[in-house]
């Protein structure tokens, strides 16, 4: 069979276990059926982004937003040890702040990756949404001693200040932290969140902590005034909205972690805001197995509209299996979340080409995916599904291939 021309995608390359996964799995399962010469390849290792002083991280992000589909092997965010044990000028920041301001963030979307024959921690679908931008994250914090402490806010257009907040603080040590929730795509968040858990078929909630962080009423606001507009009527259509007598449910963010471990029916949806998103989901995916079993999606939109996506796994790099392959030693790395999201990304950037190129790059990324299920559930597995007699990473991707 003749290759298939894969269109012009971002593949941005991590670094320890899952890069050589990744390595195999393009080698083995990609290469010999598909031409990816239009992929742009950048390497985001920490020794690459110190070497290029983060050019490569300005580049991506330049083609993401042209392109608008993205794979991303997981990387590392380097502490002071490894700055120093890689020989690193500084401690680099975490990429994914500049990826999802390139990319005009407004959802993570991180759910539930379910295999047909395999019982995982949820018998249905679970979504979740998190708000991509704002939050502790950008914060910005100082250690101070007893005083007086005040929050301005200057106008862009050049009016009074206002000031937000000013209290006295009386103990010798305090951290004075400062952070903003920007709004104005929120509502783009909502119509994301909603349109796709009616495609879902599951019931949506809006979690916030509102009753003691009122700030966060506005949030909750937004998104029941998008629901009520244009999707209430179409949720009580599919009868998707009966335990809340028609109306869209608020849930605390204490409560919902509850419920994630109580609901493991599943199929229901959870939209929160950046932090709380980032707490619930990890949650979720212990529940699930184990973050390898949850898809992670940024998604984002170009300046004329175009949909940015960039899908990477929602675990990290896997360092323990990489010391323990370094060293000799046999390892079972289970690609799932992985592959799944490459899976996503070419599927993503066939959709921007044409609708025949979504047909002929889907038809092989479906026969991929079924290879990979056929292994997992034959008892073939990586160890973490099969236990001790699971097979190791390179017996895996190699098993895969042979099926594929």
């Amino acid at each position: 069979m003749a290759k298939i021309n894969a269109p012009k995608m971002v593949y941005v390359q991590g670094e320890e276990m899952t890069r050589y996964g990744m390595e195999l799995i393009l080698e083995q399962w990609i290469e010999p059926h598909v031409d990816i010469s239009n992929w742009q390849f950048y390497d985001l290792s920490c020794v690459s982004r110190d070497k290029t002083e983060d050019q490569v991280l300005h580049d991506l992000v330049a083609a993401g937003a042209e392109i608008g589909a993205i794979f991303k092997e997981p990387t590392i965010t380097p502490t002071n040890e490894q700055k120093e044990a890689l020989g690193l000028k500084k401690a680099w920041g975490s990429p994914n702040g500049a990826m999802r301001r390139g990319w005009n963030g407004i959802s993570i979307s991180r759910d539930t990756i379910m295999i047909d024959g395999l019982k995982l921690g949820y018998q249905k679908k679970v979504l979740f949404d998190r708000h991509a931008v704002g939050g502790e994250y950008g914060a910005g914090f100082g250690m101070v001693g007893a005083g007086k402490a005040v929050t301005t806010f200057h106008p862009a257009d050049g009016s009074a200040p206002v000031v937000v907040d000013e209290r006295m603080l009386k103990d010798s040590e305090n951290a004075l932290v400062t952070y903003h929730n920007p709004l104005d795509n929120v509502e783009d968040l909502a119509h994301h969140f909603f349109s796709r858990s009616l495609a879902a078929n599951v019931t949506p909630y809006v979690t916030t902590k509102k009753t003691v962080f009122k700030w966060q009423e506005r949030f909750w606001g937004i998104m029941k005034e998008v629901f009520d507009a244009h999707y209430r009527e179409d949720f009580r259509a599919k009868n998707l909205l009966e335990h809340s007598k028609g109306e869209l449910s608020h849930i605390i963010s204490d409560a919902a972690c509850m419920e994630l471990v109580k609901w493991t029916d599943g199929g229901f949806a959870f939209c929160a805001h950046n932090y709380d998103g980032d707490m619930l989901t990890d949650l979720m995916a212990q529940i699930h197995r184990s973050p390898g079993f949850i898809s992670s999606v940024l998604n984002g939109k170009a300046a004329d509209g175009r949909p940015i996506k960039e899908f990477e796994a929602s675990h990290g790099t896997v360092a323990a299996m990489w010391k323990r392959h370094l060293e000799g030693g046999e390892t079972s790395l289970n690609p799932l979340g992985m592959v799944d999201a490459l899976i996503g990304a070419m599927n993503h950037s066939a959709r921007l080409e044409s609708p025949e190129k979504e047909k002929e790059v889907k038809a092989f990324t479906d026969r991929l995916y079924n290879a990979m299920v056929n292994v997992m559930t034959s008892g073939k597995g990586t160890r973490d599904l099969a236990g001790k007699s699971g097979a190791t990473t390179e017996e895996f991707v190699k098993a895969v291939a042979a099926e594929i």
